[in-house]
C-alpha cells in the first residue's frame, strides 16, 4: 500500500560552493566548483518520501521569482503535490548558501519566503493531513506554523514526526504532541535547555515524547519505551552529507508502519545512500537502490 506523506516545511534554492577547506574569517579561497540545486529541508524530505514510493503532498511558500518557478517546476516533476505551496508575490524564495569541505558543509539560510508559512496554511490543509500516514515538519519555518502542524496532527491523531532543525527551545507541551522527535545531540540539548555535554541517554530519557537520535557515522539511538536501542550505521565514501538528515527522516515517516527498529535500519541505510553524492536532492536513492543496498 503506498504511504501518504504530508510534509510541512521550507523550500530553498541551494547555492553549492564545493572547496578544498573551509575559509577562515576575512579569508577569501579559490573553490573547486559551483552548482545551484534544489533544497530546503520541507523540500528535500518531500522529494525523499517521493522517490520512496510514498504519495507526498508539501505545504510550503515560495516567491514569485526565478528560483521559485524553478523548484515548483522540479518539485512537481518528482510527483510531489504543491496544492498546498503557496506563491507570495512581495518575498523572495528561500536560499541556502552551502560551502562543501572533506564530506562536511557549513550553510547559511535565508528563509525568504519560508517565514511567510503560517498556521492558516496548515489549517487549510487539513483535508490532506487528515488522510495521511505520518506528517513531517521541521524548524526553518515560523514557530507557530510548527505549533499548528503539531496540534492539528494531534488533534486528528495522525502522527507527526518533528525534526527539531535549526534547532531552538520548544515548550514541552509542543514536544509531547510529536509521535517522535528526530534530533542530533546537540539540537536535543537545546531542544531540552540543557547541557549538550550531558550523556544522550540522560537527554534521550528526558525527552516529553519518544526520541530517534541521530549519531552521524555511529548511526542512530531510538527510544519509545525503557533504554534506548542502537542501530548502526552503514560503512560507505562520503562525499557530501548535504540532505543525509532530511533523507533519513523520510524514510523514517516513510517506513514507521513496519516497526521503529525496521523504519530506522532503514532510514539509516537511505541517509548513508545519499552522502555518497553531491547535493542533497540529487544523492536522495530511490526505493529499488534502497532495497539493493540492503540486501547487498
Amino acid at each position: 500500500m503506498t504511504r501518504r506523506i504530508v510534509v510541512v516545511g521550507s523550500i530553498n534554492m541551494d547555492l553549492v560552493t564545493q572547496a578544498p577547506r573551509f575559509p577562515q574569517p576575512g579569508e577569501t579561497l579559490l573553490g573547486t566548483g559551483f552548482v545551484t540545486v534544489p533544497g530546503g529541508k520541507g523540500a528535500n524530505q518531500a522529494v525523499a518520501a517521493a522517490r520512496l514510493g510514498a504519495a507526498v503532498a508539501l505545504v510550503g511558500a515560495l516567491g514569485r521569482d526565478a528560483f521559485g518557478d524553478q523548484l515548483h517546476a522540479g518539485l512537481r516533476q518528482e510527483g510531489v503535490d504543491l496544492a498546498h505551496v503557496h506563491r507570495l508575490a512581495d518575498e523572495a524564495s528561500g536560499t541556502a548558501s552551502i560551502t562543501v569541505a572533506g564530506g562536511e558543509n557549513q550553510i547559511v539560510v535565508v528563509p525568504a519566503a519560508n517565514a511567510g508559512v503560517t498556521p492558516a496554511h496548515v489549517e487549510a490543509a487539513r483535508e490532506v493531513v487528515a488522510h495521511a500516514d505520518v506528517v513531517l515538519v521541521q524548524m526553518e519555518i515560523p514557530l507557530d506554523a510548527i505549533e499548528a502542524t503539531l496540534r492539528l496532527g494531534h488533534r486528528l491523531g495522525v502522527p507527526v514526526i518533528l525534526n527539531p532543525a535549526p534547532a531552538r527551545p520548544l515548550p514541552s507541551g509542543w514536544l509531547a504532541m510529536a509521535r517522535y522527535v528526530t534530533p542530533n545531540q546537540h539540537e536535543l540539548a537545546v531542544l531540552l535547555g540543557a547541557d549538550p555535554a550531558e550523556d544522550f541517554h540522560a537527554l534521550m530519557s528526558r525527552a516529553p515524547c519518544p526520541v530517534v537520535l541521530t549519531r552521524g557515522s555511529e548511526g542512530a539511538w531510538y527510544r519509545e519505551q525503557g533504554e534506548p536501542a542502537h542501530q548502526s550505521s552503514f560503512e560507505v565514501e562520503v562525499v557530501d552529507s548535504t540532505g543525509a538528515g532530511d533523507t533519513f527522516n523520510a524514510a523514517l515517516a516513510v517506513f514507521l508502519h513496519e516497526g521503529l527498529p525496521q523504519a530506522v535500519r532503514k532510514a539509516c541505510a537511505a541517509a548513508a545512500l545519499a552522502v555518497t553524492r553531491l547535493g542533497a536532492q540529487q544523492g536522495m536513492p530511490r526505493g529499488q537502490e534502497l532495497d539493493a543496498f540492503l540486501g547487498r
